[in-house]
């Protein structure tokens, strides 16, 4: 499972709390909370290399090369890209791609090709979007077929069983996941403890599969028939869906307890389960219809799908709420209009809930498990979007050894070019699923990568229209030194500090009055996750009691107008809320071909963006009773 930024279930509230907690503790939250999605694997990655798009023959030469190549490919992509590279570029403890986009941004300045960084960082969002709608459908579809092993005759129930953990799922996400979450460790330390038990009892029955550690075995696979092992790859690549979340969660984490339970823990049961299905078939190739639960003996199969299924609905969580704060990342970043936002804890930042996501991705996940009814389906459309985001990530952290870290230039030729090679071919062997069913992560993220992409460039034209009749401040001032003066103070939230915005003009045209004190007030994301609570607020004396304010924030930061305003300590007297107004601007756009910008279409798709678009005063957290609203129109 690719992701960007995820905030899961459960996790410390940031990456200096994480430094507050000890190291078995925040190595279990990891366990529960990171390696679900890459945890959960196994149970359809073997099945899905030799029952796939592009079945292998079940004998020695493809068992070892298959399994080879998962070994090997866990190794270079999370031991050594993600573990040891990736998460060493961290944006003040953060990870993710927003986070590295923003580390790259602030360290080069205005490059020529910063805006096709940007342009990488927004594609990885799209393809993330897919992802999040396949990974809960995969998961828990693959642990409840599980129940075909169990009794045959129970097939016919999957599909209906699957549908309603899945609705279950999203329908407690209004209520947060606090309390749940506190088992979520517990529970996949079991599951990955149940790996490990299963497969070295299978291993057991063949130990020369611990051959497979050699690479020998994946070259004899490629010599042996070079386009259908190339095919493979997109099979195997199900083994590694989910390493992006070590960098992701690793604000939430540390870096230390996501790469030692790596080491420690998930990678070591991981490998010795796929051994296990791989001494498994051996035995019995018929077993490759399910070699996951088959592997385990029947009186275990039950409980074991009780485990797993558990096991994926965790993954489906950490996916949920991670598109939760990618989402709100977004938002502050200015990528997507303002949506509804609800906090479920009142101790984490983290823990989210925004309400349009939410269903959405419900409706997407369960038309997706009716429309392809099995794991083996999902699985052609599952691994482009992970592959994409995959190569996107090493693009930037090209981007970062060489122009930012400055490593020896041999070095970092190997480690990138290595990267890329591996990270290119999962992504072309993954490109061939398109027909078979990864059109529809391509089409998601198409449609997700237009509106992120509309929404900042009509935003940037929006702005752009505005301050062609802006005054400036200065001048403004001058000219109204006559205008009567009213009692309290008034707020008037602006784009630039700069600048007198629209809403101050058109006040002041229909009410010919300025109160006593005057704030032009800006609210300004900063390139980093957090920003420390003595740097939030910066105010300048305009002059005759006009002020600028503005207020920085890190992009994963709730916006609290009220909240800061409380602490401005230099504007005068202190601020009280039962005397202050806050002017709130809202343009009603009009789409129109007589200023170029974008086209029609997406001109009328960012208009409706913006009228769909949670209030300002909500999103600000203003007092209702205080909040005055001035409208007007403006064409883009």
């Amino acid at each position: 499972m690719a992701t960007l930024t995820e905030t899961p279930a459960v996790a410390p509230e940031s990456a200096h709390e994480a430094q507050t907690h000890s190291l078995p503790m925040l190595m279990l939250g990891a366990i529960g909370v990171v390696y679900g999605d890459i945890g959960t694997s196994p149970l359809y990655a073997m099945k899905e290399s030799f029952l796939g798009a592009h079945p292998l023959a079940v004998d020695r030469l493809h068992i070892f090369g298959v399994l080879s190549l998962i070994f090997w490919s866990l190794m270079l992509i999370v031991t050594m890209k993600y573990v040891l590279v990736a998460m060493r570029a961290d944006n003040k403890g953060e990870g993710g791609s927003f986070a590295l986009l923003a580390l790259i941004s602030r360290n080069l300045g205005d490059k020529k090709w910063a805006s096709g960084l940007v342009t990488l960082g927004v594609l990885a969002t799209a393809l993330f979007y897919g992802d999040a709608i396949i990974t809960p459908a995969i998961s828990v579809l693959s642990a409840v077929e599980g129940l075909t092993v169990v009794e045959a005759s129970f097939a016919p129930l999957v599909v209906p069983i699957a549908v309603v953990i899945l609705i279950a799922l999203f329908l407690v996400q209004s209520r947060g996941t606090a309390k749940v979450g506190l088992i979520f460790g517990p529970v996949v330390l079991i599951y990955f403890a149940a790996l490990a038990v299963l497969g070295v009892t299978n291993i057991a029955q063949h130990p020369d599969i611990i051959g497979i550690v050699s690479p020998t075995w994946a070259v004899k696979f490629f010599l042996y028939d070079p386009k259908l092992a190339f095919l493979a790859m997109g099979s195997v690549f199900l083994a590694v869906t989910g390493a992006e979340t070590l960098y992701a969660d690793m604000g939430h984490f540390g870096r230390k307890a996501i790469g030692v339970s790596w080491l420690t823990l998930v990678y070591p049961c991981l490998v010795l389960n796929y051994m296990g299905q791989g001494a498994l078939l051996l035995s019995n190739p018929a077993a490759a219809e399910n070699p996951f639960f088959i592997m385990a003996p029947e009186w275990a199969r039950l409980p074991l799908v009780v485990i797993a299924t558990a096991a994926t609905i965790i993954a489906s969580q950490a996916v949920i709420s991670g598109a939760f704060s990618v989402t709100h990342q977004a938002i502050q970043l200015g990528f997507l209009p303002r949506l509804h936002t609800t906090h479920t804890s009142a101790k984490a930042a983290g823990q989210i809930y925004i309400p349009a996501v939410n269903w959405t991705l419900l409706v997407m996940v369960v038309l997706l498990v009716i429309g392809f009814g099995a794991s083996t389906r999902l699985a052609a459309a599952y691994g482009i979007s992970v592959s994409g985001t995959m190569l996107i990530t090493t693009a930037m952290l090209a981007v970062l050894i060489f122009q930012v870290w400055k490593w020896n230039r041999a070095l970092a030729f190997c480690t990138i070019g290595l990267f890329f090679a591996v990270d290119a071919i999962f992504f072309a062997s993954n490109i061939t699923k398109i027909a078979d069913g990864g059109w529809f992560p391509l089409l998601v993220a198409s449609v997700i990568f237009t509106v992120l992409t509309t929404w900042a460039t009509g935003r940037a034209l929006m702005r752009r229209r505005l301050e062609e009749d802006t005054i400036p401040m200065e001048v403004f001032i001058k000219s109204a030194a006559s205008i009567h003066r009213v009692r309290g103070t008034a707020v008037f939230l602006s784009t630039s500090p700069n600048s007198v915005p629209s809403a101050l003009l058109h006040n002041l045209k229909h009410n010919q009055v300025l109160h006593e004190r005057v704030l032009i007030l800006n609210v300004k994301v900063e390139d980093i996750p957090h920003v420390p609570q003595k740097k939030r607020i910066e105010t300048h004396k305009v002059g005759n009691w006009f002020y600028s304010v503005i207020l920085h924030y890190g992009f994963m930061e709730e916006v609290d107008i009220p909240a800061d305003l409380a602490n401005v300590q230099t504007c005068g007297e202190p601020f009280n809320m039962m005397s202050t107004s806050f002017f709130l601007g809202r343009q009603k756009l009009i789409a129109t071909k007589e200023h170029p910008g974008m086209a029609l279409w997406r001109e009328r798709l960012f208009a409706w963006m913006m009228k769909s678009s949670e209030s300002a005063m909500e999103f600000f957290k203003l007092p209702t009773n205080r909040v005055i609203e001035l409208g007007s129109q403006l064409r883009i």
